[in-house]
């Protein structure tokens, strides 16, 4: 009464399933090893003591992961406001070029220290300390204006689609910081094109 006949069972055909274009990229893990993975990630611990130590535990392995980013520049592993393509073609385009803000700490520090040291013995020191201040706060001010220029137009004609909001800044804030500090550390030699 309820049954198919032949003629309907035929005509009803599922559609051939497309075939897989690429794997995973891993083989399958066995039942065991999912299970034991599974069992493992739901194990909450039995008390606060256990919490806390897992919880540094993560935290630990997390941090030694951003480290080593930071040398070898691992994007997937570097904190958010290093991540991305142009940020690290920002970073390229400051480390590639001399930059007088990167320098402008110690000479300032050496300048200061002469006017403090020599003040006494030189009357006309103090005036010089002053002229050679407002230099390079001019120089700094011309460099900084000149870097955040040039790094908007170099990312916006690399990267038309993304948005080059805040990149200014973020270069500035990396050539304040002497080349050898920098982190994420500098992938590109001085005078080499940024790719």
């Amino acid at each position: 009464m309820f049954r198919r006949t032949k003629s309907e069972t035929s005509t009803q055909t599922p559609a051939s399933a497309p075939g897989k274009v690429g794997g995973k990229g891993r083989p399958t893990p066995t039942r065991k090893d999912a299970e034991a993975a599974r069992k493992q990630a739901l194990k909450k611990p039995r008390n606060r003591k256990e919490a806390s130590a897992y919880r540094r535990e993560k935290v630990r392995i997390e941090r030694g992961k951003m480290q080593e980013a930071m040398k070898t520049g691992d994007d997937r592993y570097l904190p958010a406001a290093d991540k991305g393509p142009v940020r690290r073609f920002a970073r390229d385009y400051v480390d590639a070029r001399w930059s007088v803000m990167e320098f402008a700490l110690p000479v300032l520090l050496v300048i200061s220290l002469l006017g403090v040291v020599f003040a006494q013995a030189f009357v006309w020191l103090p005036g010089l300390v002053n002229i050679l201040f407002l230099v390079m706060i001019v120089a700094i001010a011309g460099d900084w204006f000149l870097l955040t220029g040039g790094v908007k137009r170099a990312v916006t004609r690399k990267f038309p689609d993304d948005s080059a909001k805040g990149i200014g800044f973020y270069a500035v804030r990396r050539t304040m910081q002497m080349r050898r500090w920098r982190l994420p550390k500098p992938m590109v030699a001085r005078g080499e094109k940024p790719v």
